[in-house]
């Protein structure tokens, strides 16, 4: 008997995926002739201001690469569900510092030619900024496990079945109770799981039956091999995230008296 092999039909998923791909390739090609625009630019600037040969092409990496140096910084930091201060501060200033010297190698021309010699910066910083953002969604996307499709299996024979009649069977012997779990057992909850592994490292210092300061805090840390932690995101996301999973540990006391000026 012929086998039928299974047909694949297009799904959502697939669609999506070809999308993505080809949004990925159109950007990264825009991305190369954004960036090769204003290259040309700023070699050009770099070149009428006293600038020769090699150094008038290495030059305008030293504005571009701010932006590219930036943008890497902010999606490890996107990553690690974190903001990085210096990684936007080096993305604007590349990017601003770029469009006022692409502007700037225009001349004293008309305003139509400065938006033109304008243009390429902005479209590198808009279209990188978008590469980034798929390269992050595509490194933080769930994986989810293939399922067997049932189609593809071969379905098993119908086998008639006759009845018969069933033969009589002795009375069962009454059985004991089945053992009943201990209460506390039966509710004892489910373990949390949060968001930031490290709050795993400092949830242990609360069941003392007081409030952790920062200190300790940071030697739980450190101790964890979770290494050096500023202050602020000590109390502002570790501790944040373990008092918002379970508000009552935001009322216990502190562990010692504060200074005056002391941050708990």
């Amino acid at each position: 008997m012929a086998t039928r092999k299974p047909t694949h039909n297009p799904t959502r998923s697939d669609t999506i995926l070809r999308l993505a791909v080809l949004a990925a390739a159109l950007t990264i090609g825009l991305t190369a002739v954004t960036f090769w625009l204003s290259y040309e630019a700023l070699h050009t600037l770099a070149a009428d201001n006293g600038l020769q040969g090699q150094r008038a092409w290495a030059w305008p990496a030293t504005i571009d690469a701010f932006i590219i140096i930036g943008e890497v910084l902010i999606l490890r930091a996107s990553l690690l569900r974190r903001v990085d201060w210096l990684a936007v501060f080096l993305t604007a200033s590349g990017s601003i510092g770029s469009i006022v010297l692409n502007v700037a190698s225009a001349g004293e021309v008309d305003r139509m030619t400065q938006v033109v010699h304008a243009v390429p910066p902005c479209a590198a910083l808009l279209i990188f900024t978008a590469l980034m953002r798929q390269i992050y969604r595509a490194l933080s996307a769930p994986v989810v496990a293939p399922s067997t499709s049932v189609d593809a299996q071969p379905a098993a024979p119908v086998v008639e079945r006759v009845e018969e009649p069933a033969p009589a069977l002795p009375p069962m012997p009454a059985q004991a109770p089945a053992p009943q779990l201990p209460a506390a057992a039966a509710q004892q909850p489910a373990p949390i799981v949060y968001r930031d592994p490290r709050c795993a490292a400092v949830r242990p210092l609360y069941d003392g039956g007081t409030r952790p300061g920062t200190a300790a805090m940071r030697d739980a840390l450190i101790v964890a091999g979770h290494g050096r932690v500023g202050d602020s995101t000590i109390r502002g996301i570790i501790r944040a995230e373990i008092e918002q999973r379970e508000p009552t540990l935001k009322s216990l006391p502190a562990t010692l008296p504060l200074a005056a000026g002391q941050n708990p």
